[in-house]
């Protein structure tokens, strides 16, 4: 069974206003990043998947239940989202008793969601953060602090809304290696941003929408081969992978790591070649 089941899905905030049409995919474990431009549809599709707003037309299966069937509440067992802003998710005045929410809330003992609570501080790096107020701590601690909150609720589907935005530098590692645990962990990671090199980096496959219709959905090498495309719904493919087009390399990569690795396995290919003649 999948975990996700988007089934030929519009959706109207105002009659005959649809802001998507006609969208369909599956989705099962592991990455998946939802790309668009402003407007595209892809907060509204993230609402869909959430239960927190219904299709019009269609209907959206999250684990062979129809959201329609259901609540958001109910759903925040198998789906987490972590809002944009951390600002918009947090509201206790410890940072422990903010990421013990969730879990309590969706009818964890006390015991275990302070287990799952301290584990997933620890994941983010913030243990020694647990007894002040998140609203001391930088916007970047924050955004950590409402990924720990949804870490903690052990959610078959964790959805992140723009996680790189307000990072710095460490901050990016810090994510990136969340959701490659995720992934290993078996859980199907869903993430709508702009930042193109995170997609590249860490996301297996990539759906883009563009004004409201799925225009491409399918491998990340596939889709950020297909730069004409791309440019069409006025998004660019990772720097590295412009950069190797660029120096004219066929290959498409998605990250400087496997560039280097391209790199130095081919040199080293022709330096044996080189020394046998």
């Amino acid at each position: 069974m999948n975990l996700v089941d988007v089934k030929n899905v519009s959706f109207a905030y105002s009659e005959n206003n649809f802001v998507l049409q006609n969208i369909s995919f599956s989705l099962q474990k592991g990455s998946v990043a939802i790309i668009g431009q402003n407007g595209s549809g892809k907060t509204t599709l993230v609402k869909l998947l959430k239960g927190l707003l219904k299709p019009k037309v269609g209907d959206v299966f999250i684990k062979g239940i129809n959201t329609k069937d259901t609540t958001a509440a109910k759903l925040a067992k198998t789906v987490g989202l972590v809002f944009q802003n951390p600002n918009d998710q947090i509201f206790k005045n410890k940072v422990l008793d903010e990421v013990m929410f969730g879990p309590l809330n969706i009818g964890q003992s006390v015991d275990e969601a302070r287990e799952n609570a301290l584990r997933a501080l620890e994941i983010v790096s913030l243990t020694e953060k647990s007894q002040e107020n998140p609203y001391d701590l930088s916007l970047s601690e924050r955004k950590l602090i409402s990924i720990a909150s949804i870490l903690s609720m052990n959610t078959d589907i964790v959805i992140f809304d723009e996680p790189t935005i307000a990072q710095d530098c460490w901050g990016k590692t810090r994510v990136k290696d969340i959701v490659r645990l995720l992934v290993s962990a078996g859980k199907l990671v869903i993430t709508i941003t702009h930042d193109m090199d995170f997609v590249g980096e860490c996301f297996e496959r990539v759906i883009v929408l563009n004004k409201g219709k799925l225009l491409l959905d399918g491998s990340a090498k596939d889709v950020f081969s297909q730069e004409d495309v791309l440019s069409a719904a006025y998004l660019e493919p990772p720097y590295i992978t412009q950069l190797c087009h660029q120096l004219h390399y066929d290959e498409v990569f998605l990250s400087p790591e496997s560039f280097i690795s391209y790199y130095e396995s081919h040199r080293q290919k022709k330096e044996t070649n080189d020394a046998k003649h």
